[in-house]
């Protein structure tokens, strides 16, 4: 392993159209990355620092930086490169921690939440970095007070959707480990260039049709309570976790009715939703925004693995309807269904322009929104959640619990769900914008959905 990066030869890189719009969201709130890591042995800091190079040396697009002029073009392989690693004092770590305290979370969500609102990428065209760019990921080191450490990892989405994330804690953990390396990155484009020939084929009249069709359903969407639509945003999180033999019997559910877990997550999101405005002897329909993130690394040409770095998932949006009478594995199915049958016609690659046009012209325009929310969805889901199981490298850490997700406080929906089932447990991270939602109505919310899913398993169980 090295003790420095490898240095390559500088070069620029135009981005894609997605990456283009990252890069819009990010700048407003929504897409700034966190990885927090609560640790109990102290951390080896020059074996954090190399195994940190390690992986900018494995994938030169950790060492890329966004020009600052024009935010359409990467800075690949910079001259110097670059690696922040900065390590926060017991004193002033403890100083952080009550200026932000919240008796009911803990150290390692506080400090998630602090990163989640640390943007460095704020306004491209005037924050500067060395050599012309904006570096695109940190690490920092917090000295929590009863002999307990946070690594954290900030990064931009840029370069990081949910796949890259998981597989460079992976890589990281391995390289801290001493085993693992050797991952090489097929090459660093935007997706828009590995989509397969004809899959995003679509007419003009097409895109016109599906566009006005967006808009006029967005109008007809309904959003969860608002709170306070004027204060400045920031991102929050509340945990959603489940026993092993909870996560059993609904992964078991799931599998029986052919759908995956998010069909299930969402479904309980939108009937706790749905819950929370009905009134006595009220049964109205209500329509609701979902969005769908899938990986698509396995369906470009040529495919793409998991440690291939960027960001290559797309988004599928639907609307969804919401009697209040039906149980929550038939609105499960349905939702799920409805996914599975636009990604087998390829919407995920058809309607890539339209929804980033759309998202483009909302971050531009946020009174095209309700109450100038941003908000372009009540939920937004992975196809599949993250699974893990503790390793020796990680008892070797000292690792004793984790969270990763992304902000949403720009552009977004009013809950994100990052779902990881860990050693058999889910552990859902449920990000929202605050104080357009509350903590206290999202936990609310979040205790509603669990509440409805493991009713569900009862009456299953029952029947």
């Amino acid at each position: 392993m090295g003790d420095a990066p490898i240095i390559y030869e500088s070069q620029p890189r135009l981005l894609g159209g997605t990456e283009q719009n990252w890069c819009k969201a990010v700048a407003g709130g929504t897409g700034i990355t966190a990885l927090a890591l609560q640790v109990s042995k102290e951390p080896n800091i020059p074996l954090f620092k190399k195994a940190l190079q390690k992986l900018q040396n494995d994938h030169p697009i950790l060492n890329s930086m966004l020009h600052k002029n024009t935010s359409t073009s990467f800075i690949m392989n910079p001259p110097t490169p670059h690696l922040r690693l900065n390590i926060i004092s017991q004193l002033k770590t403890s100083e952080l921690l009550r200026t932000l305290t919240n008796e009911s979370l803990s150290p390692l969500h506080v400090i998630l939440e602090h990163e989640l609102n640390i943007n460095d990428w704020s306004d491209i065209t005037t924050r500067s970095s060395c050599m012309g760019g904006l570096h695109l990921w940190f690490a920092n080191v917090y000295t929590l007070p009863d002999q307990k450490w946070v690594l954290v990892l900030r990064i931009h989405a840029v370069i990081c959707d949910r796949t890259t994330a998981v597989s460079l804690l992976k890589e990281l953990k391995e390289a801290m480990g001493g085993e693992g390396g050797g991952y090489k990155e097929k090459g660093n484009v935007g997706i828009e260039e590995l989509i397969p020939v004809g899959k995003a084929k679509k007419t003009f009249w097409a895109h016109g049709m599906d566009m006005v069709a967006y808009s006029v359903n967005s109008l007809t969407l309904t959003n969860l309570k608002f709170k306070d639509v004027k204060s400045p945003r920031h991102s929050e999180v509340v945990r959603l976790k489940m026993s092993s033999q909870e996560t059993h019997m609904l992964l078991a559910e799931c599998k029986l009715r052919g759908i995956k877990l998010c069909g299930a997550l969402v479904a309980a999101t939108l009937l706790a939703a749905y819950s929370s405005k009905r009134r006595p002897n009220n049964n109205h329909r209500k329509k609701y925004g979902v969005v769908f993130l899938n990986d698509c690394r396995a369906y470009l040409q040529p495919s793409l693995s998991v440690h291939d770095f960027g960001f290559y998932h797309s988004a599928i949006s639907s609307s969804q309807e919401v009697k209040g009478e039906e149980t929550l594995w038939d609105l499960a199915t349905k939702i799920y269904t409805t996914f599975e049958n636009s990604k087998n016609n390829n919407k995920h690659f058809s309607d890539m322009a339209d929804l980033n046009f759309l998202m483009s012209k909302a971050i531009e325009n946020p009174s095209l929104t309700p109450s100038s929310s941003l908000r372009t969805s009540l939920v937004s889901a992975f196809e599949d959640p993250i699974t893990e199981n503790s390793s020796d490298i990680e008892r070797q850490l000292g690792l004793e619990d984790y969270i990763g997700c992304a902000s949403a406080h720009g552009i977004g929906p009013s809950i994100g769900l990052f779902d990881t089932i860990r050693d058999g447990q889910l552990d859902c991270a449920c990000v929202y914008p605050a104080p357009l939602h509350s903590r206290e109505q999202m936990q609310q919310l979040v205790a509603k959905m669990k509440t409805m899913l493991l009713e569900s398993l009862k009456i299953e169980a029952k029947a």
